[in-house]
């Protein structure tokens, strides 16, 4: 008996309705064509980590926690004397993502994390790069639902990157907006 292999939400979603939308939108010819979600990278700066090293240590759990898998720890690269930094020391983590996971972590952002958010309104436009990526910047980790609130140590925030196979912003940001991403309205921007 052979069971069926277990597909990701919105990779099926990406499949069967982002790809043909995208197409007719942009005139591609092709499938192929249409831009991909590549990867998802989570960095998240802990400065206050040259003090105090369990910063790290319980920032690499949560990273852990909220995406599925193991997170590294980045270091410094050079010494400078008004932060107290010396060369290779962990001052933050980070994680990428890629195939299921990714699609799983995206899935868990838009659905249970964003709404989290105090007075969310929708994400805003402007963090697109001119060649296709979209940076998200949180200011609390506590919005995922994974982590327990009273084992955090600390609140911090981190930067969420969407690589997509796009090379320009339009195509990128109709690809993240039929994926589910909330941004702002031209109506919510003006108030």
């Amino acid at each position: 008996m052979k069971t069926a292999a277990y597909i990701p939400r919105l990779k099926k979603h990406y499949t069967e309705q982002v790809v043909p939308n995208l197409q007719k939108k942009f005139n591609y010819s092709s499938p192929m064509q249409v831009p991909r979600l590549e990867k998802i990278c989570i960095n998240q700066g802990v400065g206050e980590a040259v003090g105090d090293k369990k910063l790290i240590e319980g920032a690499v759990k949560e990273m852990a926690t909220i995406t599925g898998q193991k997170a590294v720890s980045t270091l410094s690269r050079k010494d400078i004397s008004n932060f107290k930094l010396r060369k290779g020391v962990a001052i933050g983590v980070k994680s990428t993502l890629r195939g299921e996971k990714m699609y799983e972590f995206l899935d868990r952002l838009i659905a249970a994390a964003l709404p989290r958010i105090r007075d969310f309104r929708g994400i805003s436009d402007k963090g697109f790069d001119g060649r296709g990526n979209y940076t998200l910047g949180i200011t609390e980790q506590i919005i995922f639902p994974e982590i327990d609130i009273d084992k955090v140590t600390k609140i911090m925030g981190m930067d969420i990157t969407f690589v997509t196979s796009s090379d320009n912003d339009e195509e990128a940001h109709a690809l993240l907006s039929e994926f589910g991403l909330p941004f702002r309205s031209k109506e919510q921007k003006k108030q």
